[in-house]
């Protein structure tokens, strides 16, 4: 990337954007309005589906598209549309469930669905099998049978195993699903992620970008775990936190400091301050 400011700032949410308190401080919304201000477009890029996604616009005080469900949606918070989505389709679906319980019988289903919005009524939005036990608090779920879970399209397929780590998983299930699916996960705490083939993070900024008219030469890109790789792989100039996993730390081209230390802001600070 030249030394001259981005055209496009990209950041994912957990880990990355906020601290453990789920908020975001004060410097980094003070960052974060810089960039906007200078006419330069701030974006989210997140594993977060858009429901999630109202309290971090409060706290930012700022409405920005948004790459949801790791690059599956394009959700614009201002105007509350989806504007786009890439769903796994009943089919593959079925199939990825019968694989994995095969390869990780323990294992609890999860799907996430969209919307026209971020609460569409009509859409059960996160539903559940009954023995799929949540890796966070407050779910939202809806719960109903295996079949059911997988019975209409999802933009994410969710698998969660509680006291088996993410990687194991995935070096588990993997091999078995070929190019039917991305896997990846966004905690190591027994829970992965499956998205059609080919839609990551990257793929979602990348329509972003082309909305906006930047290229990914243009784009700086914060992450902290394997979800973001394809991302801080794309953009001109990749930036992990130092509390990153070391996957996503090692494909980086900057590592700045955690995510409780305003590290996005340290970098951005750089180009606007």
């Amino acid at each position: 990337m030249s030394p001259d400011r981005p055209s496009l700032v990209a950041s994912d949410v957990d880990g990355t954007l906020i601290g453990e308190d789920e908020r975001v401080s004060a410097r980094t919304r003070d960052a974060v309005a810089s960039v906007v201000a200078s006419g330069t477009p701030f974006v989210l890029a997140t594993g977060r589906p858009p429901r999630w996604i109202h309290p971090v616009v409060e706290g930012l005080g700022y409405a920005p598209l948004a790459v949801c469900a790791n690059g599956a949606v394009i959700y614009d918070s201002d105007s509350d549309r989806v504007l786009s989505a890439e769903t796994l389709d009943v089919d593959t679906l079925t199939w990825l469930s019968a694989i994995a319980l095969d390869v990780l019988p323990s294992a609890g289903l999860a799907a996430e669905r969209v919307g026209v919005s971020a609460h569409d009524a009509a859409t059960p939005q996160f539903v559940s099998s009954p023995g799929y036990q949540h890796a966070w608090l407050n779910p939202d779920n809806t719960e109903m049978s295996e079949d059911e879970v997988v019975a209409a399209p999802a933009v994410k397929l969710l698998i969660r195993v509680p006291g088996m780590s993410s990687q194991a998983m995935v070096d588990a299930l993997a091999p078995h699903i070929g190019g039917r699916a991305d896997v990846t996960f966004s905690t190591d705490n027994g829970l992965i992620e499956l998205s059609a083939s080919g839609i990551t993070k990257a793929s979602g900024l990348a329509l972003v970008a082309e909305r906006l008219g930047v290229t990914a030469s243009q784009i700086v890109a914060f992450g902290d775990m394997p979800n973001d790789i394809p991302m801080l792989n794309l953009a001109g100039r990749g930036v992990a936190v130092e509390n990153a996993h070391p996957d996503a730390k090692a494909v980086a081209d900057e590592v700045t400091a955690t995510n409780w230390d305003d590290g996005v802001a340290k970098v951005l600070e750089r180009w606007w301050s």
